[in-house]
């Protein structure tokens, strides 16, 4: 019985005592305590008011959700920064009388990410996702609200992953 509990106690430390190399984020060793995303300017042809101030709060938001990283205004040992350059809709199908059925709203945001503490991890890149929706509807109110969260939550992912996950 007594070396069933050490197995167990031992077990648990190893598993504890793990979790300092790896998390369930992926995320690994972060070189890194504080981390700044700088406000991203909307220079996109077309401009959809107010969602680079979303973006940047829900870039925000997912880093601090699946780290242990402090968020700073200034001097952070990560930097993101960058620029919504494109905010699209493009018709994707048609119907029979040549109208279009479905349209897709298509965002790309360009980041530039800097580790200060690790330079070979630095990196500008273009991320981009898009909702299709219904093209008798009109992209404003919660059809938009939508379409944004669905986006942003895939390119925040997808910067994430590309800056901590290394995925």
């Amino acid at each position: 019985m007594k070396s069933i509990l050490k197995l167990v106690v031992l077990t648990l430390l190893l598993s504890l005592s793990s979790c300092k190399y790896y998390n369930f984020t992926g995320t690994g060793k972060i070189d890194a305590e504080t981390f700044q995303v700088n406000y991203f300017q909307n220079n996109a042809e077309l401009v959809e008011p107010g969602i680079e101030r979303t973006f940047t709060i829900q870039l925000q938001e997912i880093i601090q959700n699946q780290t242990s990283l402090n968020l700073v205004s200034q001097g952070g040992d990560l930097l993101y920064e960058g620029e919504v350059i494109e905010y699209r809709i493009t018709p994707m199908t048609a119907t029979a009388d040549q109208r279009a059925a479905q349209n897709r709203l298509t965002i790309t945001v360009m980041v530039r990410f800097t580790n200060k503490n690790k330079e070979e991890d630095d990196f500008e890149k273009r991320f981009s996702f898009f909702h299709d929706y219904p093209a008798n509807e009109q992209m404003t109110g919660t059809r938009l609200t939508t379409a944004l969260d669905e986006i942003f939550t895939r390119i925040t992912q997808d910067i994430f992953n590309e800056s901590l996950a290394k995925w």
